[in-house]
């Protein structure tokens, strides 16, 4: 009989690409991913992986051991979510993902309702970026995750991932005290702080600029959003900020509203087939409550 961890392995190489790197992602070795795959050939009794370079690849007989193994792990977790379900307590663990300022703005409040409320279930938090997290949730490295999506900007979709909102979070543009401009278009001459490239946050804001009509001079490069701020509080940069971080506190800047009062849609996602899973609808709705408090 086939080994369901050595299968995993398997569907790990064929979404990652290396050995190494389904190793770093599992916290294995590269030798023991080896030898576990060597395992499974000769369980399967056919070769399933011929090197290609310094790379290996899947053989025919590999790929359809891979999709066999994404169905059974699909059933494996629905098995394991129907037999919470059938226990009065809500234990267990939920790793879940979250951006920055999901993590300033939401978690706090919602980690002192587990406590109350949930003191059986362990809740693991873990700062991710949205697109990273949502598909390393899919991998199952995460059982639940928090994902923004930008206006005219659409987040990564996976197949067996449910989506459900959260709330709409206003988008407003970030000045010193001592700025003179009005609105987006006096902050032309700015220098800008935005997140890295290949976000969707920094994407959004650079379309924003270009469709008022200018370039933005983008100085300074960080995700940290307490980073952006200070550059904000010191003179040094303007910035689009979510009114999510500022959650509990007062602002130490100015906030200008941008025409139309753009909004994020901040969810979540989990597995289709870990979703009914008490512990994953407690965490939901106790994030859901935790919102009310931004």
């Amino acid at each position: 009989m086939l080994d369901v961890r050595r299968l995993r392995l398997l569907r790990e190489l064929k979404l990652r690409g290396t050995i190494a790197a389904v190793a770093a992602a599992l916290s294995y070795t590269p030798s023991s991913v080896s030898q576990q795959l060597a395992l499974l050939e000769t369980e399967a009794g056919v070769p399933l992986l011929e090197k290609s370079g310094r790379r290996v690849q899947l053989t025919p007989q590999a790929e359809l051991l891979v999709r066999h193994t994404a169905v059974l792990l699909d059933r494996l977790e629905l098995m394991e979510s129907e037999l919470d379900q059938s226990l009065t307590d809500v234990t267990g663990t939920v790793r879940l993902a979250v951006f920055q300022s999901a993590a300033l703005g939401i978690i706090p409040q919602a980690l002192t309702i587990f406590a109350e409320e949930y003191p059986q279930l362990r809740v693991e938090v873990t700062q991710r970026e949205p697109e990273n997290a949502l598909f390393e949730t899919w991998t199952r490295e995460f059982d639940l995750v928090i994902a923004e999506q930008y206006p005219g900007h659409a987040a990564p979709r996976q197949a067996d991932l449910d989506r459900l909102s959260l709330f709409q979070d206003q988008l407003r543009l970030g000045v010193p005290s001592t700025f003179e401009g009005t609105g987006l278009e006096g902050a032309r001459a700015s220098a800008w702080v935005m997140e890295p490239r290949g976000t969707a946050s920094r994407h959004w804001a650079e379309q924003l600029c270009r469709r008022a009509g200018f370039e933005p001079d983008v100085r300074f490069e960080t995700a940290d959003l307490q980073a952006q701020i200070r550059l904000i509080e010191s003179g040094h940069a303007v910035a689009v900020l979510p009114d999510l971080v500022w959650a509990g506190r007062e602002p130490g800047i100015r906030l200008l509203d941008l025409d139309g009062s753009p909004r994020r849609t901040i969810f979540t996602a989990a597995r289709e087939a870990s979703a009914s899973r008490p512990a994953v609808k407690a965490c939901r709705d106790v994030l859901a409550r935790a919102v009310e408090f931004v």
